[in-house]
């Protein structure tokens, strides 16, 4: 009783002691609490009343300042204290007069920590001094007291690091007050509080320290965690490595799961902080406490399934905890991003799929916030992964009497329930499934087979037994009878799904063929004509008023434009089943001229036109030269593509552009409760503008079916431009120039066709410039849908004149050819007559040397002689002369033949040099080096 009058004290010390003797003599704690509130508001409102009073305010906060700062009893202290929070906590104006002189005052009061009490009253002071008053107002300069008083406490000097300590002391209010302390500095202040503490040594560890706490503490300190993790990539790191992880489970389990309250939901929500776009700390719950903890928060306990509201927020924030684990980090590469794609082979190997189908499909008294979430974690699971796409095809749901393939179920919920949402969740899952799995696309194919006229004539059936293909076929042809086209076009949606990018899976559907329910009257009518049939009753739906479409129905055109679209692209012979019945084209062009229809109804069935003229193989008739002349003269080709820009400029396909979708708001205390109450689409955002499109479609033309449009488009211009600069020529009549006139020679009548043909030239080419620069000025007029980048002609002439310097280029390259090719041979020629002259100059050195040692054998004779003449009488002479003349003839018999050849090399060489002159080659570069050793060894043999 003490403690609590300390909290409600009155505005001095002597009126608190006169009240704290009443109540000691009366012994009434009701009445004392009742008055002391009273009082304290009375006094308030008495000296803050008044805003203007900022000298009051200021003076009065002093005073009690000054009493807990030099008060002689701590009696008065503690009362002051008391005072002071009573009033900060009140008013806006004693918040701000508190901030110009309080803190260092309160900061002292920490520090010393001498009176246990006084460090209480501190600590709740500030945190009154940090929390907006909701009633009041800001000041007229709008300032609000308690962003300003957060900025100066975070700026005072080692503020952070003395609250940080203060979470060592044994009192449990010390405690519990410094983290609504810091949790209020961290509402108001986040980015500067999360860096004090990073520069704090273990202060992100004496944080974690207060979750093994009591439990009032622990929770408080959850609650903080959750607050500060949101942005702080550093501070989630280190939570992790201090063992966040396996604390976060332990306080979950000791909850009681997802049955548990609002400490899950904080828990959960760490968690999920913690893993968002981390891939590392992913990395790091995968390898060391794994998925099974998170997964057992999935399964449902108990024999009624109740969901409460909490437990509604718990299943969306574990589902939330799985969708961050499938996606991986958006920062990374997709391509690249294998974590992803092993935290989906674990999960799927921990049997998540099956707690997750049993959320979203056999749980059908699950909220539908619940059930949407967990469709949209089955289409991340699959997406992109083989083996969990087998996964979920293999499986079957129910009863082991009544089982049922889950996709099958999956296009049950498609195909009857009411929600939007829940519809648009489920069809998720068939895009990822079909999204490049050919054979995935091919099984479910393979089940389209149409059903008698008596049983496509009822209601659907709850009927386990019919397959994937007959509840589909079901629910396409279910709108011939009652003109609700809601099932059909849902239907629709998934048959695209099936059939996209998959050339096999659209010849197989375009043989299919469907009794009509006048079959006396009609012959089996191919499905594809079956939906132009069901687009043209979307179209004539009108309230009898003559008003727009229904909000419910306005999406019902786009999304069966979106399957035609699909069906056409790539497939001509799904273009000529098309245009085999002429009405079709009439209602396409109706269509594109309809100004009621939407902007996106208008601009799909302006694509599928296109795809007419692009896929186009029919040899006559309905061709491709013939549907651009009905464009032209219907509709105009600039309001053709007007149609095309209006579409990929409006809104559902630019804010689909971003190559990756807007991240899911993550889920918080603040809007848990919106996000478990999820109401339908069409019903909250109605379309009043006829010419709106549905809010839903949104959902259903993401980033890759508009980047799918654009090319599309670019593809569309570029063909009808090439139409229109290469006709179609059909001579019908032989022209009368052509006809050989009597008595003329052939050489005049072959003069006068060659005049003929060149002025019939002449003007086709003028024809085809104009025609040209037509078709270029209307697909520019209407957007530049091209996906083309390089800059188009002007004008016909332009296109003549770069068509011939083409010509001319192509020209000059092949003569450039041709001489590279020629000067490459002379270049094989001269190097040959260069290892000729070579091997010549080594012959020509080899005879130098017989030369020399014959000069050298005569000197050894000489030398051999003159020895002989010494000691004989031989006629040294004669015998010199002789071997000097025989040497001489046999020098000049090789020298002359040496000469011959050379004589017949310098031939050669002449005309080799004047071939290269003509080439404009270097002749004097060629021959460099060649001729100074022959020099040399010439002028040797002179001197010899």
């Amino acid at each position: 009783m003490e403690e609590s009058i300390c909290i409600v004290s009155g505005p001095s010390c002597q009126l608190w002691i006169e009240r704290y003797c009443f109540v000691r003599v009366c012994f009434n704690v009701f009445i004392l609490e009742n008055e002391l509130v009273l009082h304290v508001q009375g006094v308030v409102g008495l000296v803050f009343g008044n805003d203007n009073s900022t000298s009051n305010e200021d003076s009065y906060i002093e005073r009690l300042l000054n009493c807990i700062s030099n008060g002689k009893l701590a009696e008065d202290r503690r009362n002051a204290m008391a005072e002071l929070q009573s009033v900060v906590a009140e008013s806006n104006a004693a918040q701000l007069a508190f901030g110009e002189m309080g803190f260092p005052i309160l900061l002292g009061v920490l520090r010393e920590r001498d009176d246990v009490e006084m460090v209480r009253g501190a600590l709740e002071t500030l945190v009154s001094a940090l929390t907006p008053i909701s009633h009041a107002q800001l000041y007229t300069n709008g300032v609000q007291p308690a962003l300003m008083n957060t900025d100066l406490l975070s700026s005072e000097g080692q503020s952070i690091s003395l609250l940080l300590s203060l979470l060592g002391e044994d009192d449990f209010y010390i405690r519990y007050y410094t983290l609504q302390l810091l949790t209020a500095l961290l509402i108001n202040s986040p980015i500067r509080l999360q860096e004090a503490i990073l520069t704090i040594p273990r202060g992100v560890t004496q944080l974690m320290d207060m979750l093994i706490d009591r439990e009032v503490i622990r929770n408080e300190a959850l609650l903080l965690l959750t607050y500060l993790t949101r942005e702080a990539e550093e501070i989630q790191k280190i939570l992790v490595f201090e063992g966040a992880f396996e604390k976060i489970f332990s306080i979950i389990k000791e909850e009681g799961g997802s049955e548990g309250g609002v400490v899950v939901q904080d828990c959960l929500e760490l968690l999920n902080n913690l893993l968002r776009n981390n891939s590392s700390n992913q990395v790091l719950l995968r390898e060391t406490i794994g998925f099974d903890s998170l997964i057992s928060i999935l399964k449902l306990r108990g024999t009624t399934y109740s969901f409460t509201q909490q437990k509604t927020i718990n299943l969306l924030s574990v589902l939330e905890t799985i969708s961050l684990l499938l996606n991986g980090d958006k920062k990374t590469d997709p391509a690249s991003n294998t974590n992803k794609l092993t935290n989906k082979t674990i999960l799927v190997q921990r049997k998540v799929l099956d707690h997750l189908l049993m959320l979203g499909v056999e749980s059908q008294w699950a909220p539908i916030s619940v059930r949407c979430l967990a469709f949209q974690c089955i289409g991340d699971l699959i997406s992109g992964h083989r083996q969990n796409l087998d996964a979920l095809a293999s499986k079957s749901l129910g009863d082991e009497s009544e089982l049922e393939p889950a996709l099958n179920s999956i296009l049950r919920i498609i195909l009857r329930t009411s929600s939007m949402q829940e519809f648009i969740a489920a069809d998720y899952v068939f895009k990822s499934f079909c999204e490049k799995n050919s054979d995935g696309q091919k099984m479910l194919v393979s089940t389209l087979i149409p059903q008698p006229i008596l049983i496509a004539n009822d209601r659907f059936e709850e009927d386990v037994n019919m397959s994937f293909g007959s509840m589909l076929l079901h629910g396409l042809v279910m709108s011939e009878h009652d003109g609700d086209l809601e099932i059909s076009s849902r239907a629709a949606s998934i048959l695209s799904h099936v059939m996209k990018d998959n050339i096999q899976c659209k010849e197989k559907v375009l043989q299919i063929k469907l009794d009509s329910s006048m079959p006396s009257l009609e012959s089996p009518e191919p499905l594809l004509h079956r939906m132009v049939k069901y687009l043209a009753l979307a179209s004539s739906k009108k309230v009898k008023d003559g008003k727009s479409n229904t909000p419910r129905s306005s999406y019902f055109q786009p999304i069966i434009l979106k399957l035609l679209v699909t069906w056409l692209y790539d497939c001509p012979n799904a273009v000529q089943s098309f245009l085999d019945s002429h009405p079709h084209l009439t209602y396409l062009i109706e269509l594109i001229s309809d100004s009621e229809s939407t902007v996106c109804a208008r601009g799909l069935a302006a694509a599928v036109l296109g795809e007419c003229v692009l896929y186009n193989k029919i040899e006559s008739g309905k061709d491709a030269f013939a549907i651009v002349d009905t464009i032209s003269q219907k509709i105009g080709l600039t309001s053709y593509f007007l149609r095309l820009d209006e579409m990929q400029k409006s809104f559902l396909f630019s804010s689909a552009k971003l190559t990756h979708p807007q991240p899911r708001k993550p889920l918080t205390r603040s809007n848990a409760n919106s996000m478990t109450e999820m109401e339908d689409i069409d019903e909250n955002e109605p379309t009043d503008n006829r010419n709106d499109d549905h809010p839903m479609l949104a959902s259903m033309f993401d980033s890759q079916f508009v980047n799918f449009i654009k090319n599309l488009d670019g593809g569309i211009r570029d063909r009808i431009v090439e139409i229109y600069s290469r006709p179609k020529s059909n001579v019908s009549v032989v022209p009368a120039e052509l006809e050989h006139k009597k008595d003329e020679n052939d050489k005049d009548y072959i003069q006068r066709l060659k005049l003929f043909v060149e002025k019939q030239c002449s003007e086709i080419q003028d024809l085809l410039n104009r025609n040209a620069t037509l078709a270029e000025d209307l697909a520019n007029a209407g957007g530049g849908g091209s996906t083309q980048t390089e800059p188009r002609p002007n004008n016909g002439s332009e296109r003549v004149q770069i068509e011939t310097l083409k010509r001319d280029l192509q020209e000059a390259s092949q003569r450039l050819e041709m001489l590279k090719t020629e000067n490459t041979n002379i270049q094989k020629e001269v190097v040959s007559y260069k290892n000729l002259a070579e091997k010549l100059e080594t012959d020509l050195k080899s005879l130098s040397d017989s030369y020399n040692s014959l000069e050298h054998a005569n000197y050894s004779l000489e030398t051999e002689v003159i020895a002989l003449k010494s000691g004989g009488g031989l006629d040294i002479e004669k015998i010199k002369a002789e071997a000097r003349e025989e040497a001489q003839k046999e020098s000049e018999g090789e020298l002359g033949d040496l000469l011959v050849c050379l004589g017949q090399e310098q031939s050669k060489v002449e005309k080799l040099s004047a071939k290269l002159m003509e080439l404009g080659e270097d002749l004097d570069g060629l021959l460099e080096g060649i001729g100074e050793d022959d020099t040399g060894l010439l002028e040797e043999d002179d001197d010899d």
